[in-house]
């Protein structure tokens, strides 16, 4: 199956590393024009400078996403830029700090929630808007596989995650009739940023038990979350909404 992006527009968040840079790469190889946001800007300008380099269409943009001003901006550049949003991977989030529920700290909440959950819905209050204008458009907003199964010492988190399948289900009813799609993916066990993170941060032998109950017997690439989001906005996709997709190797049929 050829999957292209001739013509559209892409805005993918988070896209300075791991499974956004991936995306971005993989919507740029298809064809897309690509904006890449992020709130590290040295970090995705060079990302962009990179794809233009090799003769894409690329722009970067600085993006915290917990800043409803932000993604604003972010969404209207986009459209300055390329004149349209066909396709956007909200991709940005970070993990909570480890804790039981009864020691977590109302800062360590509104940080996780601030980007992981209210990030995804500012997204796509702003894409939809440009979306809705147009009468088209696919977002995948990233959740995980903490969005459907729970965690110890990763409530917040989770709760996040699961936050993001509640917005995506919602929204894609509601914008289904007007000729946009909105689905979810939620990424397993990755080889990213993230996950080396979380083994500096002490939890590796976590991670190593995990990755032996993953079926297919290794952890995920990038590139296959980034094979996963495009497939839902493309057209092969067509009569797929509101869904939340799987990449984690198996691991959710236990």
């Amino acid at each position: 199956m050829n999957i292209s992006f001739e013509g559209k527009v892409a805005l993918v968040t988070g896209a300075a590393s791991g499974l956004g840079l991936a995306t971005a790469k993989a919507f740029a190889e298809s064809g897309a024009a690509v904006a890449l946001a992020d709130w590290n800007e040295s970090a995705v300008r060079t990302a962009a400078d990179e794809l233009t380099a090799q003769g894409y269409k690329a722009i970067a943009i600085r993006c915290d996403v917990a800043d409803d001003a932000q993604v604003e901006a972010m969404v209207a550049r986009t459209v300055e830029a390329f004149g349209q949003l066909d396709a956007a991977y909200n991709n940005a989030g970070v993990q909570n700090v480890l804790a039981e529920t009864a020691d977590t700290t109302r800062e360590d909440y509104d940080r996780v929630m601030g980007i992981n959950l209210r990030g995804q819905w500012s997204c796509m209050k702003f894409e939809l808007q440009q979306m809705r204008k147009q009468g088209s458009g696919e977002i995948v907003n990233c959740s995980s596989l903490g969005g459907l199964v729970g965690g110890a010492e990763r409530g917040i988190y989770h709760a996040a995650k699961h936050g993001v399948l509640g917005f995506t289900k919602s929204a894609a009813l509601e914008y289904a009739a007007r000729g946009i799609r909105i689905n979810a993916v939620c990424p397993g066990l990755i080889e990213t940023p993230m996950s080396d993170q979380m083994v500096a941060a002490g939890q590796g032998d976590a991670l190593k038990a995990m990755e032996k109950s993953i079926p297919l017997g290794r952890v995920g690439r990038p590139g296959e979350i980034a094979n996963a989001v495009l497939w839902l906005c493309s057209e092969a996709a067509s009569y797929v909404t509101g869904q939340s997709i799987s990449v984690d190797g198996g691991f959710i049929m236990r």
